[in-house]
């Protein structure tokens, strides 16, 4: 596709609709020239996509990568909206009920009506996760992590895009940080680096299994704050904000680009917007608190006599992974 540079103009929703795919799409991505080369518009044009999870930083992503003009989408999730995700997630209260996945593939109907966007209403699932990664060619991981089927269901997503050798972006929002992380798995031959093995899930507990996975070295002071106080409530919903759940939208539609062109992309990009919001002072007191308050979390687990599934013994093991001893 070579793109033309008299673009129409075009101001009526009756007006767009009139224009053909390649003219609506020249118009759509007018404003991406002189920063998007054209040969890289042309391949994200092409790309075939993998949304799976579109809820918190699934759901991030949808509408910015539908702007930047990928037309070619699968978004896959179980779920559908509650009240309690609109202070994040992109829904409103008329989408209340409805599947994630089906609201976010009209919401890029809506960006462009030309869009390819099926619908995965199961999710990811074992049975499903070979077929739906071999027709990606990058996948973005939304799975939640918070229960054990969004646990197994995201370990087979990085199971199949590692034996398929497929690029995949993911994010953690934790209170004010989004930590973007890439697995290029046509490099990377272990998923999660190694630090989980397949038989890990039916022997750890959730929460040991989410801690493994995440990147600990950029959990906030006020996370483990938070965490300490909650996990020992059976039913306990870890808190999510808007600030950090959104920064994902940005983050992955830029690493998503970079994979599509080829270029390398670093394994995790962390971004706190409370802390980079904080005078200097405040910053240092920040930084004091969140060894503390690690420290803290760390002292906390191995007292616990069960914690979510923890054996003492698992407990004061995953003390020790957290803490970098091991």
């Amino acid at each position: 596709m070579t793109r033309t540079m008299d673009v129409p103009d075009v101001g009526t929703p009756a007006e767009a609709r009139e224009l053909d795919a390649e003219s609506y799409y020249d118009s759509l991505t007018q404003r991406n020239r002189g920063l998007i080369p054209d040969s890289l518009q042309e391949m994200i044009r092409d790309t075939q996509l993998l949304i799976a999870g579109c809820g918190s930083i699934g759901g991030a992503t949808v509408q910015p990568l539908g702007r930047m003009g990928y037309r070619n989408f699968v978004l896959a999730d179980v779920g559908t909206y509650e009240l309690n995700n609109l202070n994040r997630q992109h829904a409103t209260i008329d989408d209340l009920g409805r599947n994630k996945a089906e609201v976010g593939a009209d919401t890029l109907r809506a960006i462009n009506p030309h869009i390819r966007a099926d619908v995965v209403p199961e999710g990811i699932t074992s049975a499903n996760a070979r077929e739906l990664v071999r027709q990606a060619e990058v996948i973005v991981d939304g799975v939640d992590v918070t229960t054990r089927a969004g646990l197994t269901a995201k370990i087979a997503l990085h199971q199949e895009a590692c034996r398929q050798r497929k690029p995949l972006v993911t994010g953690w929002d934790l209170a004010g940080m989004l930590a973007a992380q890439c697995f290029d798995y046509r490099v990377v031959r272990r998923i999660f680096d190694g630090e989980l093995l397949a038989e890990d899930v039916e022997r750890l507990g959730t929460w040991e299994v989410v801690f493994r996975i995440a990147p600990r070295g950029h959990i906030p002071g006020e996370m483990y704050r938070e965490l300490r106080r909650g996990l020992g409530r059976p039913d306990y919903s870890v808190p999510q904000l808007t600030e950090a759940a959104t920064q994902f939208g940005s983050l992955a539609v830029h690493m998503v680009n970079q994979l599509v062109a080829g270029r390398d992309v670093p394994r995790t990009v962390a971004v706190d917007v409370h802390r980079v919001a904080m005078p200097p002072a405040r910053r240092a007191v920040d930084h004091l608190s969140r060894h503390w308050e690690r420290a803290r979390f760390l002292t906390y687990l191995p007292r616990k006599e069960a914690w979510h599934g923890f054996a003492p013994a698992a407990a004061y093991r995953m003390a020790r992974r957290l803490s970098g001893t091991v």
